[in-house]
């Protein structure tokens, strides 16, 4: 079952809602945050840390995205979960 869930994420002093969903796979999850009309996937590692996977054949959505703000998404994931 996909959750469609918010993260509110405080990044440059201005709070923002990110729409996501929490995909499960069998004993795993990824979460896809969406990030200004990108779906980014973030899943945790084996440190329960949370990892971003980017499409590295897609340079167009890789060289808009903000390296601070992933950052930021990942800490509050790891923070809420």
């Amino acid at each position: 079952m996909n959750e469609a869930i918010e993260i509110p994420i405080t990044y440059k002093g201005e709070l923002l809602l990110l729409k996501a969903r929490v995909i499960k796979y069998g004993y795993i999850h990824r979460i896809e945050v969406d990030v200004d009309g990108n779906s980014i996937i973030f899943e945790p590692d084996e440190e329960r840390n949370y990892r971003v996977i980017l499409d590295t054949g897609d340079d167009k959505k890789s060289k808009g995205i903000d390296l601070e703000l992933l950052k930021q998404i990942a800490k509050t994931i790891e923070s809420l979960s």
